[in-house]
């Protein structure tokens, strides 16, 4: 036997059956985090501003003495590149479609990452307590998808569920198994640990945090685990529910403490052996990063500059994706900072000296932070809910747009008399020659040919009583306002003005 054989066949010896990892993908409300919730009392939905999960939740449950891995995507449309991540991470989806309301484009799009992934799909038919739950209609719709179920002669396993009353979901954690026993996911513990960053976040009082999904290997306190962007010692490892372990194996989600900065989330991390070998793997990913981004204006943009600080990577990322989908054509939207954590002094100072806003996604300002931001005279907006942020963002956007001033001529007045004149008011007695005219117009004196200066209507009147507007050919008295005196024979040009403010 020579090395390469011995070496392969050792790699078979230490290979061992790992946990499936699962990814629950489908629309908003179809009722994913219920599911789970239903599996195990989690309550993720409680914790949720506006009902949505708005970051990436892995969690570790238990079935007929098995262990199942399940990771919780959001399902707004905000969210496309944590679910893409989701996908690629996982080794079975649970595609989860609202029974009455059928299939959405985050369906859709789900259906399309699990495909892309490679990996088995189980759909549940969510929802079926509902009097309108119509699983057939649905069934058809998914075959328009290239998805044909079970029941409709195919090869994915359909579950018609209820996350309400429970009903379904022991079947769907038996195909889980089911499906993992049949494709035999392995792994080697052996191994130094290697995987993904599912989550991540600076807290106040353990610094950076993350949330790891270990893929292969094993991770152990002591550690030295690095991601292109970061590194550091393992301090504190726990598993998915808080609690302090001493070794996670594969396919284990697992809380790390320890990380010099905060890791970016879809970045594949690994342990190094030594803090020189895992600086080295830092800097030569640092050199391949993207530059930063140049924005070229026209003279009829303007750029509307942001600070986005947020409490999770995830949610970042999700508010770049919509921030980038606004309409730009006429203000640009131009991110000069974004990173995990609560809005501070350098922000606010950042923000004074380039005219930004600072915007924060669960993220409060310190008391030093807003002392500095009124005192400069720096806006600072905070939101709990994504397309809440959109929105205030579109505001800002709208306002930076300019007022344009536009003219309407009415009609021509010929004057026929001044019957009076005191101050900077006169009254006239004049013929329309032209269009029309109303009440509380706009003049310009007009004299042989040449404009000489302009003014406004205070009051119309016709037969000594007043009027609102009127037309070619009548004779009307005005009381005009203005700054020249207006003489016998004038033409006066009687117009209106609006304010129009640019739209996106």
């Amino acid at each position: 036997m020579n090395k390469k054989q011995s070496q392969s066949q050792n790699l078979q010896q230490n290979l061992q059956a790992k946990p499936p990892v699962v990814v629950v993908l489908g629309h908003v409300d179809h009722g994913k985090s219920s599911i789970i919730e239903a599996i195990k009392d989690l309550k993720i939905t409680e914790k949720e501003s506006g009902g949505i999960t708005q970051h990436i939740g892995a969690y570790e449950i238990e079935h007929q003495s098995k262990k199942i891995t399940i990771i919780d995507t959001p399902g707004h449309e905000a969210f496309s590149a944590m679910r893409s991540r989701g996908a690629q991470t996982a080794d079975i989806a649970v595609l989860v479609i609202a029974a009455e309301e059928g299939i959405k484009p985050q369906t859709k799009e789900a259906i399309s990452f699990a495909k892309t992934a490679g990996i088995p799909i189980i759909v549940a038919l969510n929802k079926m307590d509902l009097p309108q739950a119509d699983p057939e209609r649905v069934k058809t719709e998914l075959s328009k998808e290239d998805i044909i179920v079970e029941s409709r002669g195919g090869k994915i396993p359909s579950v018609e569920v209820s996350a309400r009353t429970g009903a379904g979901i022991p079947d769907i954690l038996e195909i889980i198994l089911l499906i993992a026993e049949m494709e035999n996911f392995q792994a080697d513990a052996s191994k130094p640990g290697e995987g993904v960053i599912i989550e991540a976040n600076l807290n106040s009082k353990r610094g950076p945090t993350a949330t790891l999904l270990l893929r292969d290997g094993s991770l152990k306190p002591g550690d030295i685990v690095g991601t292109g962007t970061t590194m550091g010692r393992i301090k504190i490892l726990q598993d998915f529910q808080g609690k302090i372990i001493d070794k996670a194996e594969p396919s284990q989600p697992v809380i790390v403490i320890g990380f010099e900065k905060v890791p970016q989330i879809g970045q594949k991390f690994k342990i190094h052996p030594n803090i020189e070998t895992a600086e080295q793997y830092i800097e030569k990913k640092e050199r391949k990063a993207s530059e930063p981004q140049i924005v070229i204006k026209t003279d009829s943009q303007k750029i509307l500059n942001l600070i986005l600080k947020a409490d999770v990577s995830g949610t970042l990322e999700a508010i770049e994706k919509v921030l980038k989908a606004l309409p730009q054509d006429k203000v640009i939207v131009r991110i000069l900072k974004k990173e995990v954590g609560e809005i501070n002094e350098n922000d606010v100072k950042l923000a004074q000296s380039s005219k930004a806003k600072i915007l924060g996604f669960r993220q409060k300002a310190n008391s030093t932070a807003q002392t500095l931001a009124r005192d400069r005279g720096v806006k600072i907006k905070t939101y709990d809910v994504i397309y809440e942020l959109s929105q205030g963002v579109r505001e800002f956007m709208e306002k930076a747009l300019s007022t344009e001033v536009i003219r309407e001529d009415m009609g021509k007045l010929k004057v026929l008399l001044v019957f009076l004149s005191e101050k900077n008011r006169q009254i006239i007695g004049g013929k329309i020659i032209e269009g029309r005219i109303e009440k509380g117009g706009k003049i310009e004196v007009w004299r042989d040919d040449e404009k000489i200066g302009k003014g406004k209507m205070i009051n119309l009147q016709k037969n000594k009583k007043n009027i609102e507007k009127a037309g070619k050919g009548e004779e009307v008295g005005i009381l005009y306002e203005g700054t020249v005196k207006i003489e016998q024979d004038d033409e006066l040009k009687i117009y209106t003005e609006k304010m129009v403010k640019e739209t996106l």
